[in-house]
Protein backbone atom coordinates (compact mmCIF):
# COMPACT_ATOMS: atom_id res chain seq x y z
CA UNK A 1 0.00 0.00 0.00
CA UNK A 2 1.28 3.43 -0.93
CA UNK A 3 1.21 6.28 1.55
CA UNK A 4 0.90 9.77 0.08
CA UNK A 5 2.22 12.56 2.28
CA UNK A 6 0.43 15.62 0.89
CA UNK A 7 1.92 18.98 1.83
CA UNK A 8 -0.02 22.18 1.23
CA UNK A 9 1.43 25.42 -0.07
CA UNK A 10 1.65 28.93 1.33
CA UNK A 11 -1.47 30.58 2.78
CA UNK A 12 -3.28 27.21 2.66
CA UNK A 13 -3.79 24.34 5.07
CA UNK A 14 -4.29 20.55 5.00
CA UNK A 15 -7.84 21.25 3.77
CA UNK A 16 -6.33 22.03 0.36
CA UNK A 17 -6.22 18.27 -0.26
CA UNK A 18 -9.80 17.54 0.86
CA UNK A 19 -10.99 16.67 -2.66
CA UNK A 20 -7.92 14.58 -3.51
CA UNK A 21 -7.74 12.48 -0.34
CA UNK A 22 -11.01 10.51 -0.89
CA UNK A 23 -9.91 9.60 -4.42
CA UNK A 24 -6.62 8.21 -3.13
CA UNK A 25 -8.38 6.34 -0.33
CA UNK A 26 -10.82 4.82 -2.82
CA UNK A 27 -7.83 3.35 -4.65
CA UNK A 28 -6.55 1.78 -1.44
CA UNK A 29 -3.88 4.32 -0.57
CA UNK A 30 -3.15 5.90 2.79
CA UNK A 31 -2.68 9.66 3.20
CA UNK A 32 -1.04 12.00 5.66
CA UNK A 33 -1.57 15.77 5.43
CA UNK A 34 0.82 17.63 7.74
CA UNK A 35 -0.17 21.13 8.82
CA UNK A 36 2.47 23.79 8.18
CA UNK A 37 0.52 26.49 10.02
CA UNK A 38 2.41 26.20 13.27
CA UNK A 39 2.49 28.96 15.88
CA UNK A 40 4.94 31.83 15.99
CA UNK A 41 7.31 33.25 13.40
CA UNK A 42 8.14 29.99 11.73
CA UNK A 43 10.48 29.49 8.79
CA UNK A 44 11.07 26.96 6.03
CA UNK A 45 13.13 24.73 8.32
CA UNK A 46 10.26 24.55 10.82
CA UNK A 47 7.92 23.49 8.01
CA UNK A 48 10.38 20.87 6.82
CA UNK A 49 10.50 19.56 10.39
CA UNK A 50 6.72 19.10 10.36
CA UNK A 51 7.02 17.02 7.20
CA UNK A 52 9.90 14.98 8.65
CA UNK A 53 7.60 14.11 11.57
CA UNK A 54 5.00 12.85 9.08
CA UNK A 55 7.64 10.77 7.32
CA UNK A 56 8.69 9.27 10.64
CA UNK A 57 5.05 8.32 11.24
CA UNK A 58 5.06 6.45 7.93
CA UNK A 59 8.31 4.56 8.50
CA UNK A 60 8.40 1.24 6.67
CA UNK A 61 5.73 2.29 4.16
CA UNK A 62 6.09 3.10 0.46
CA UNK A 63 5.89 6.88 0.55
CA UNK A 64 5.16 9.35 -2.22
CA UNK A 65 5.93 12.82 -0.89
CA UNK A 66 3.88 15.55 -2.59
CA UNK A 67 4.48 19.29 -2.28
CA UNK A 68 2.32 22.02 -3.77
CA UNK A 69 3.76 25.43 -4.67
CA UNK A 70 5.96 26.75 -1.80
CA UNK A 71 5.95 23.26 -0.29
CA UNK A 72 8.14 22.09 -3.16
CA UNK A 73 11.04 23.58 -1.21
CA UNK A 74 9.74 22.10 2.03
CA UNK A 75 9.37 18.52 0.83
CA UNK A 76 12.81 18.47 -0.76
CA UNK A 77 14.42 19.57 2.50
CA UNK A 78 12.40 16.97 4.41
CA UNK A 79 13.34 14.25 1.91
CA UNK A 80 16.98 15.27 2.21
CA UNK A 81 16.72 14.60 5.95
CA UNK A 82 14.94 11.25 5.42
CA UNK A 83 15.99 10.03 1.94
CA UNK A 84 15.44 6.36 2.79
CA UNK A 85 11.86 7.08 3.88
CA UNK A 86 10.75 8.56 0.54
CA UNK A 87 10.23 6.51 -2.60
CA UNK A 88 9.28 9.39 -4.90
CA UNK A 89 8.83 13.15 -4.73
CA UNK A 90 6.04 14.89 -6.65
CA UNK A 91 6.04 18.65 -7.06
CA UNK A 92 2.68 20.16 -8.03
CA UNK A 93 3.44 23.58 -9.51
CA UNK A 94 6.25 23.48 -6.98
CA UNK A 95 9.06 25.91 -6.28
CA UNK A 96 12.36 24.04 -6.06
CA UNK A 97 16.04 24.71 -6.39
CA UNK A 98 19.52 23.76 -5.20
CA UNK A 99 21.02 23.95 -1.73
CA UNK A 100 20.87 27.51 -0.42
CA UNK A 101 17.99 28.63 -2.63
CA UNK A 102 15.07 30.42 -1.00
CA UNK A 103 11.75 31.11 -2.67
CA UNK A 104 12.72 34.78 -3.00
CA UNK A 105 15.78 33.67 -5.00
CA UNK A 106 13.65 31.68 -7.44
CA UNK A 107 10.71 34.06 -7.85
CA UNK A 108 10.60 37.07 -10.19
CA UNK A 109 11.49 40.44 -8.72
CA UNK A 110 7.88 41.64 -9.04
CA UNK A 111 6.65 38.74 -6.90
CA UNK A 112 9.28 39.34 -4.23
CA UNK A 113 8.57 43.08 -4.12
CA UNK A 114 4.83 42.41 -3.83
CA UNK A 115 5.07 40.01 -0.89
CA UNK A 116 7.62 42.14 0.95
CA UNK A 117 5.45 45.22 0.47
CA UNK A 118 2.33 43.36 1.61
CA UNK A 119 4.09 42.16 4.77
CA UNK A 120 5.33 45.68 5.50
CA UNK A 121 2.16 47.63 4.75
CA UNK A 122 -0.69 45.21 5.45
CA UNK A 123 0.92 42.68 7.75
CA UNK A 124 3.02 43.09 10.88
CA UNK A 125 6.28 43.12 8.94
CA UNK A 126 6.68 39.38 9.46
CA UNK A 127 3.54 37.92 7.87
CA UNK A 128 2.28 38.21 4.32
CA UNK A 129 -1.50 38.66 4.05
CA UNK A 130 -3.13 36.17 1.69
CA UNK A 131 -3.52 37.35 -1.90
CA UNK A 132 -6.94 37.16 -3.57
CA UNK A 133 -8.12 33.75 -4.85
CA UNK A 134 -7.51 34.87 -8.43
CA UNK A 135 -3.77 34.71 -7.65
CA UNK A 136 -4.21 30.94 -7.35
CA UNK A 137 -6.28 30.72 -10.53
CA UNK A 138 -9.63 30.46 -8.74
CA UNK A 139 -12.05 32.78 -10.54
CA UNK A 140 -15.46 31.18 -10.01
CA UNK A 141 -17.24 33.52 -7.58
CA UNK A 142 -18.54 30.86 -5.18
CA UNK A 143 -15.27 28.94 -5.14
CA UNK A 144 -13.33 32.16 -4.67
CA UNK A 145 -15.44 33.12 -1.67
CA UNK A 146 -14.89 29.72 -0.07
CA UNK A 147 -11.14 29.91 -0.64
CA UNK A 148 -10.80 33.50 0.58
CA UNK A 149 -12.46 32.53 3.87
CA UNK A 150 -9.86 29.83 4.53
CA UNK A 151 -6.59 31.46 3.46
CA UNK A 152 -4.27 32.56 6.28
CA UNK A 153 -1.26 34.91 6.49
CA UNK A 154 2.09 33.38 5.56
CA UNK A 155 5.28 34.06 7.55
CA UNK A 156 7.71 36.03 5.40
CA UNK A 157 10.60 33.96 6.78
CA UNK A 158 9.27 30.86 5.01
CA UNK A 159 10.05 32.65 1.74
CA UNK A 160 13.41 34.12 2.74
CA UNK A 161 14.99 31.20 4.60
CA UNK A 162 17.44 29.32 2.33
CA UNK A 163 16.98 25.62 1.78
CA UNK A 164 19.44 23.31 3.53
CA UNK A 165 20.28 20.29 1.39
CA UNK A 166 23.11 17.80 1.85
CA UNK A 167 22.61 16.22 -1.57
CA UNK A 168 20.84 13.14 -0.22
CA UNK A 169 17.56 14.26 -1.81
CA UNK A 170 19.16 13.96 -5.24
CA UNK A 171 19.03 10.17 -4.86
CA UNK A 172 15.23 10.26 -4.61
CA UNK A 173 13.45 10.22 -8.00
CA UNK A 174 10.95 12.95 -8.70
CA UNK A 175 8.14 14.15 -10.92
CA UNK A 176 7.28 17.80 -11.51
CA UNK A 177 3.64 18.36 -12.41
CA UNK A 178 3.19 21.80 -13.94
CA UNK A 179 -0.21 23.36 -14.45
CA UNK A 180 -1.40 25.00 -17.64
CA UNK A 181 -1.79 27.85 -18.33
CA UNK A 182 1.71 28.45 -16.98
CA UNK A 183 2.25 30.98 -14.20
CA UNK A 184 5.87 30.55 -13.08
CA UNK A 185 8.50 28.23 -14.62
CA UNK A 186 7.64 25.19 -12.52
CA UNK A 187 8.41 22.90 -15.45
CA UNK A 188 11.93 24.32 -15.65
CA UNK A 189 12.46 23.96 -11.91
CA UNK A 190 11.67 20.25 -12.27
CA UNK A 191 13.87 19.72 -15.32
CA UNK A 192 16.79 21.48 -13.63
CA UNK A 193 16.56 18.91 -10.84
CA UNK A 194 16.47 16.00 -13.29
CA UNK A 195 12.81 15.26 -12.56
CA UNK A 196 10.47 14.10 -15.27
CA UNK A 197 7.84 16.72 -16.04
CA UNK A 198 4.14 16.24 -16.67
CA UNK A 199 1.63 18.89 -17.74
CA UNK A 200 -1.81 19.15 -16.19
CA UNK A 201 -4.48 21.51 -17.46
CA UNK A 202 -5.82 23.58 -14.60
CA UNK A 203 -5.06 26.55 -12.35
CA UNK A 204 -2.30 26.77 -9.78
CA UNK A 205 -4.69 25.46 -7.12
CA UNK A 206 -5.50 22.51 -9.36
CA UNK A 207 -6.29 20.22 -6.43
CA UNK A 208 -9.30 22.38 -5.59
CA UNK A 209 -10.95 22.31 -9.00
CA UNK A 210 -9.49 19.32 -10.88
CA UNK A 211 -8.79 16.71 -8.19
CA UNK A 212 -9.52 13.70 -10.39
CA UNK A 213 -6.73 14.05 -12.97
CA UNK A 214 -4.28 15.03 -10.25
CA UNK A 215 -5.22 11.99 -8.17
CA UNK A 216 -4.76 9.78 -11.24
CA UNK A 217 -1.26 11.14 -11.77
CA UNK A 218 -0.38 10.53 -8.13
CA UNK A 219 -1.75 7.00 -8.22
CA UNK A 220 0.29 6.25 -11.33
CA UNK A 221 3.41 7.29 -9.42
CA UNK A 222 2.36 5.05 -6.55
CA UNK A 223 1.84 2.11 -8.89
CA UNK A 224 5.28 2.62 -10.42
CA UNK A 225 6.79 2.72 -6.94
CA UNK A 226 5.13 -0.55 -5.97
CA UNK A 227 6.19 -2.21 -9.22
CA UNK A 228 9.75 -1.12 -8.57
CA UNK A 229 9.63 -2.69 -5.11
CA UNK A 230 8.26 -5.98 -6.45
Amino acid sequence: MTTFVLVHGAWHGPWAWDRVVPLLHAAGARTLTPDLNGPGDRGLHDDAGAVVAALDAAVGEEVVLVGHSYAGLVVREAADARPHAVGHIVLVDGWAGPDGAALVDLAPEAFVSAVESAARTRGDGRRIPAPPPAAFGITDAAAADRLAARLVPQPLRTFTEPTRLSGAVDRVPGTAVHCRPRTYPFDRFGRDLGYRTRALDGPHDVMLVRPDPLARMLLEVGEELQEGEA
